[in-house]
């Protein structure tokens, strides 16, 4: 009987043990990147970083003369509000003073624009409203256009050589129709945009590279 049970036993034991090792769940440790998948993935990025580079640069410079240029034209149209609310002319400047409202000088290409009732016999001098910033953090935009512009107390454009505001001479457009014309640009920019000035005092942004037409209506005339 004793040698029966010894060979009972030795038969079950490995079925035991198998049963047991079938229960069991296998734990898997997570995978890491090798040394090559690492380095092929860094050489993927910085490939994809330089074709995307130049097209990243392009689009930073659009970006920076629109906002030259929309800074531009709302300091227009305030100027020429200006002048309607307060039934006065005012004359609209660019300039690189720091503080136009104790020093001003019109230059053009200003990085600075400032807003100033235009000297009448009502005041001994030219009084100072309002100014704004251009080219603050958008340096290396340049602005092409007249120093300053006058609106009359109808808002309409006016000719003035005595605004008291020193190189803020105004002068009305010669072009055909009459339109004062500032362009906005950027060295590698491929977007330069245009702010026009009508006689009347319409303030408007354009697309030098379109033509205005009903199917281009942000195009410039």
């Amino acid at each position: 009987m004793g040698d029966l049970r010894d060979k009972l036993d030795h038969k079950e034991g490995p079925d035991v043990l198998r049963g047991r090792n079938a229960h069991r769940q296998v734990v898997r440790r997570p995978r890491g990147f090798t040394l090559v998948e690492l380095m092929v993935t860094i050489t993927l990025a910085a490939i994809l970083l330089a074709v995307a580079m130049p097209m990243l640069t392009t689009w930073t410079r659009n970006v920076k003369v629109r906002a030259v240029a929309d800074a531009l034209q709302n300091g227009l149209r305030q100027a020429q509000n200006e002048a309607l609310r307060r039934s006065r002319q005012m004359v609209f400047s660019l300039t690189n003073s720091a503080d136009p409202s104790t020093s001003l000088t019109a230059v053009a290409n200003g990085s600075n624009w400032s807003i100033n009732i235009a000297k009448s016999a009502m005041d001994s001098g030219s009084v100072y409203v309002e100014s704004g910033i251009l080219s603050d953090v958008n340096s290396n935009v340049e602005i092409t256009g007249p120093a300053a512009v006058c609106f009359n107390s109808v808002g309409r454009l006016v000719a003035n050589s005595a605004t008291d505001i020193s190189g803020a001479d105004c002068d009305l457009p010669t072009t055909t129709p009459p339109v004062t014309v500032y362009d906005i640009k950027m060295t590698d920019a491929d977007r330069p945009l245009r702010v026009l000035v009508t006689l009347g005092g319409q303030v408007r942004m354009c697309d030098p590279a379109k033509t205005l037409s009903t199917s281009n209506p942000d195009g410039c005339p």
